[in-house]
């Protein structure tokens, strides 16, 4: 990823001033984290090892949440981790992950919804074109 300017940071949460170096690298590594709960079989290696029952671990996550704010949501290549994002702040949800079976589904809706969506797209926009054509529209070249 190459930046340039000022690194967009998240929320003002350290008192110590930190350096244009040492913030372009946290952001690199908050950015690359946040990411990485993208991939439920990562999840399930957290749950697995516990992270998600030490309340470090959990105030992290709720700090990232700044992540959702669209100045720094541009610079994220895979959305659905803001979803995994959210549903990490529930408890039930970070209890379930430690069950494989529940990463294996996760992973394979994941999958479904990546290979079904063009198709589920392109009748959606067929069945908007041809709804402004009924109407009479003048079809958007």
């Amino acid at each position: 990823m190459n930046i340039r300017g000022p690194v967009p940071m998240g929320p003002d949460v350290f008192a110590s001033p930190e350096t244009e170096e040492q913030q372009r690298i946290r952001f690199q590594v908050e950015l690359e984290f946040v990411q990485c709960l993208a991939n439920p079989n990562y999840l399930n290696f957290l749950a697995q090892r516990g992270y998600f029952k030490e309340n470090y671990f959990i105030n992290y996550l709720k700090y990232l949440l700044y992540w959702k704010e669209p100045k720094y949501a541009r610079y994220i290549k895979y959305p659905q981790c803001l979803h995994f994002l959210d549903l990490l702040q529930y408890e039930h949800f970070r209890k379930e992950l430690v069950n494989g079976q529940c990463a294996k589904f996760i992973d394979d809706q994941q999958l479904l919804h990546w290979q079904h969506y063009q198709r589920k797209r392109m009748s959606l926009l067929q069945a908007q074109a041809d709804q402004a054509a009924a109407r009479g529209d003048k079809p958007i070249p």
